[in-house]
């Protein structure tokens, strides 16, 4: 007699998660056997004395619902059988609060022997039905506020409900459901060789049940198709349906009136709603947020069916899409993952650019200038006014903390970021900042060249932008700020242009900088040349060059330089700390001397590659054992 198989879907989900509907879907099968919730009598036989339900005597009464899961899954299989389905499907859907009920590690009611049946080859998978906590609290309070005049009325019908507070009574982290999940997800991760569980969202099973079907049959290793063996998944029929646990009359009214995905998605969610519950329903909404965007992130069809693809090809290091960075006020940073990385909407940074920054980089464990750009960063700090500012040594050992949690020695760019802090309302004005400044440590595995930074060996093409440099009358470059929309404009014309970064012009029409870094250039005298700090940007890597400059002999001017000098010299480089020294080959379309890198920039690199090993020029970084 050969095998059958049959697989068991165990699909956890918190209420008003669509879970009824995905039921449908696999009731409609032609080889599948829907269960609905057989966990709820056992539970409210526990539980049930907290709170009313009007099916309360019914399902407790009730032969079927007194059947174990073992038993039904059973009668499940045999009916299958009997319809000569070789390997069937039995989906069961469970409410995330019943998890309690069920023993994970042996995928069978708490209590029972693990299911088995001659002839059969039985497979447990495990669904997580997810869905954002704010829409299952607004989404389940407005039934529920429609339920409970209804149980009230049913128990006196002279009397009616004054008011819709009552909904709330029952609202609790329990009944969302969604730690209930992670739990779910770290108990079955945590058993020895099983699979992490199939996290679905149910959000872009409304978007797109196609796909998002066809991807969870694919991963629960069972067919899907149309009119043959796995039926259509995308319809069912309306009304109640045989599957339907006793409650249906009171829940279902909605799904029932639904005749498929297309019917249920339009015409049954509404997608404006109230939360009501006030700080009860904050405060849930608050502790199940977080374990949300966990599950969110590992669910399934969530890269493909996103506006863009965050593939890993984006990445031109992969390690980048889980790099840990540094964000918190005075004395309550912490690492964090960069993808749920973040600061308040309300930050001075996000509100009005109310911050300042620095690039800094690390080589073979050592951080290049780093008592130079701190100096800057706090200077910037002190002209903006901040208030309750960290200190340098809580940068430092943020810095020092987030490079040891992502084993940073070498090839990596941080971007250090200190804003003014939070604001307790949408305003610009400072005095509505609450305690402390915000730290960000923003590390990336980024190398001298590679794509997010430049071309050293060969030289980039540089255009002349549109927009002029800010003045130190609108806003002064000695404050290395992040109002950086000035940069930003001609970014976005040299991108268009297909070249590497915009020359920017001052209010006068000399060249002040690119919109990234300084810029130099060689007259035919071998004279370097570079636009006064007063109209640009005063960088470090910009005046470590006009130092090395006077160490190896070349002779170095700070002078207001017109574009056409630019035009016209046989080199242009530009300095940065990402880029370190930047051959320019071609400005506007014109040949810079040869077209090749020139003499003096590769000499000025050359020396610039020794400085981390110098003295007095770089910071060692400790032991991260210590870390």
């Amino acid at each position: 007699m050969a095998t059958r198989t049959v697989t068991i879907v165990h699909c956890w989900s918190a209420p008003r998660s669509r879970s009824t509907a995905l039921m449908y879907s696999f009731d409609s099968r032609d080889d599948a056997v829907a269960l609905d919730e057989p966990l709820y009598r056992r539970w409210l036989l526990l539980h049930g004395h907290k709170f009313y339900r009007p099916y309360k005597t019914m399902l407790y009464e009730h032969e079927g619902e007194k059947k174990s899961l073992n038993e039904r899954i059973d009668a499940a299989i045999t009916s299958q059988q009997s319809n000569g389905v070789e390997n069937g499907v039995v989906f069961v859907k469970h409410m995330a609060k019943h998890k309690d009920l069920f023993e994970f590690e042996h995928d069978r009611e708490l209590g029972a022997l693990a299911y088995a049946k001659d002839g059969v080859r039985i497979t447990h998978q495990h669904v997580l039905l997810i869905r954002n906590p704010f829409d299952i609290l607004s989404s389940w309070n407005a039934k529920h506020t429609y339920r409970i005049k209804e149980e009230e009325e049913d128990k006196d019908p002279s009397k009616t409900t004054q008011s819709s507070s009552s909904s709330i009574n029952e609202t609790s982290l329990e009944e969302v459901g969604i730690i209930q999940l992670l739990g779910i997800f770290s108990s079955t991760t945590s058993i020895p060789g099983r699979d992490p569980p199939i996290v679905l969202d149910s959000d872009l099973l409304v978007k797109d049940p196609s796909h998002v079907l066809t991807s969870l049959c694919a991963a629960l290793n069972i067919p899907y198709g149309s009119g043959t063996i796995g039926g259509d998944m995308l319809t069912w029929p309306s009304g109640p349906k045989a599957c339907d646990g006793p409650w249906a009359q009171y829940w279902y009214e909605e799904i029932h009136s639904s005749n498929g995905w297309s019917s249920f998605s339009t015409t049954v969610m509404p997608r404006y709603r109230s939360v009501v519950g006030g700080q009860v329903c904050v405060d849930i909404l608050r502790a199940s947020l977080p374990p949300y965007d966990y599950l969110s992130s590992r669910a399934l069809c969530t890269v493909e069916m996103s506006k863009y693809d965050p593939g890993l090809e984006i990445f031109e290091d992969p390690r980048n899409a889980d790099v840990l960075c540094w964000i918190g006020t005075p004395d309550k940073g912490r690492v964090v993952p960069r993808d749920i990385a973040g600061v308040s909407p309300f930050d001075s940074a996000v509100q009005g650019g109310d911050a300042v920054w620095e690039g800094l980089r690390v080589y073979d464990g050592k951080i290049l200038s780093l008592e130079r750009h701190l100096k800057r960063l706090f200077n910037s700090a002190r002209a903006m006014g901040f208030t309750n500012v960290h200190s340098k040594e809580a940068v430092i050992e943020a810095i020092f903390r987030t490079l040891a949690a992502n084993g940073m020695r070498d090839h990596t760019h941080i971007r250090l970021t200190l804003s003014r802090g939070k604001k307790w309302g949408s305003s610009m004005n400072p005095k509505f900042n609450v305690y402390g400044t915000t730290l960000i440590v923003l590390p990336e595995w980024k190398p001298v060249e590679n794509a997010a930074t430049y071309d050293n060996t060969n030289g980039v093409s540089l255009i002349t932008g549109a927009n002029r440099r800010n003045p130190p009358s609108c806003v002064d470059s000695k404050i290395h700020h992040n109002n950086m929309i000035n940069n930003i404009l001609p970014k976005i014309q040299a991108n268009l242009a297909g070249a590497a970064d915009a020359i920017m012009l001052d209010l006068d029409g000399f060249v002040s900088e690119t919109n990234a870094t300084n810029i130099f250039m060689v007259d035919f005298n071998g004279v370097l040349h570079t636009p006064l700090a007063d109209h640009c940007l005063p960088g470090i890597t910009r005046e470590t060059i006009l130092m090395l400059a006077e160490e190896v002999g070349i002779n170095a001017k700070e002078r207001r330089v017109s574009l056409a000098e630019f035009h016209a010299a046989e080199e242009v480089f530009t300095t940065g700390t990402v880029g370190e020294l930047t051959p320019v080959t071609m400005i506007d379309g014109r040949v810079i001397g040869t077209g090749k890198v020139g003499p003096v920039t590769k000499k000025l690199q050359s020396v610039y590659k020794g400085l981390p090993d110098r003295e007095g020029w770089s910071t060692p970084l400790p032991d991260f054992h210590g870390y």
